[in-house]
């Protein structure tokens, strides 16, 4: 046996995540849903690597590792969708996840240092969560599918289903003002937390999943909307989005 082939047998075993790659070069993650598992795995410091899944591979990837389906659709019909994680660390069988929510919980109950859930607020982080992907971020979608599918490869453009996006003018202007009130209506909460917190994170002082998932549609706008979006955002509300992004930004490792 070789040098080499022994540092391989040797190696500690390594949680592996499934990512859509974006960008045309290198693969540069920005899916929200994703980012959401990313951010955890960083912040719990624990060891993973990024598989690499072109969208029009998904489901036949999901189904070839055995990954359970992230939702089942009204008609009895599975539904594969990134993220998935494969955990070979604790057992004889690798644990084999989809879903965020049910990654996060996983990882949060079998890695429980570093918590991303303070005791006791797994309830409300839901819900904040919940709220994070069904109001707010929702108006983001007109404008942010589209120019998500422009800047995927080409191989997953035909099967993003991406539109040709809303054009320059008091359209597009009035989409950004409808999500501009969801930015500002959270803007007032976590200003709430001002005094007996930073006013930055949504549980007062520490960095939690609430943050992660709101920093990740964050990091969707700056990836797949640096001029258009980026741009506008971080300068809204006294630029406390820029300031969420500077308390999260040590995490955002993208190994």
């Amino acid at each position: 046996m070789s040098h080499h082939q022994a540092r391989v047998i040797n190696a500690p075993p390594t949680i592996l995540l499934y990512d859509a790659a974006g960008g045309s070069s290198v693969p540069q993650p920005w899916a929200p849903n994703i980012w959401r598992v990313r951010f955890i795995l960083n912040y719990k410091r624990l060891r993973y690597r990024t598989v690499w899944v072109d969208l029009a591979d998904v489901e036949n990837t999901l189904r070839s590792i055995n990954a359970p389906p992230s939702s089942i659709r009204t008609d009895g019909r599975p539904v594969y969708t990134l993220p998935a994680i494969v955990d070979p660390t604790r057992g004889v069988t690798p644990t084999i996840l989809s879903n965020p929510s049910t990654i996060a919980e996983y990882l949060e109950s079998c890695y429980p240092a570093r918590p991303v859930y303070p005791s006791g607020t797994r309830a409300l982080q839901s819900l904040w969560v919940h709220y994070i992907q069904e109001v707010f971020a929702r108006p983001l979608l007109p404008i942010m599918v589209p120019l998500s599918h422009q800047r995927l490869p080409q191989r997953s453009q035909s099967h993003f289903q991406g539109t040709g996006g809303l054009p320059p003018g008091p359209q597009r202007e009035a989409a950004w003002a409808a999500v501009k009130e969801q930015f500002d209506f959270l803007a007032g909460i976590l200003a709430k937390n001002v005094g007996d917190g930073d006013g930055i994170v949504t549980m007062g002082r520490e960095v939690s999943y609430a943050d992660f998932a709101l920093c990740s549609v964050l990091i969707w706008i700056e990836r797949m909307a640096p001029h258009d979006g980026w741009s506008r955002v971080r300068g809204w509300n006294d630029g406390c989005w820029m300031r969420l992004w500077e308390r999260c930004r040590p995490y955002m490792d993208e190994l």
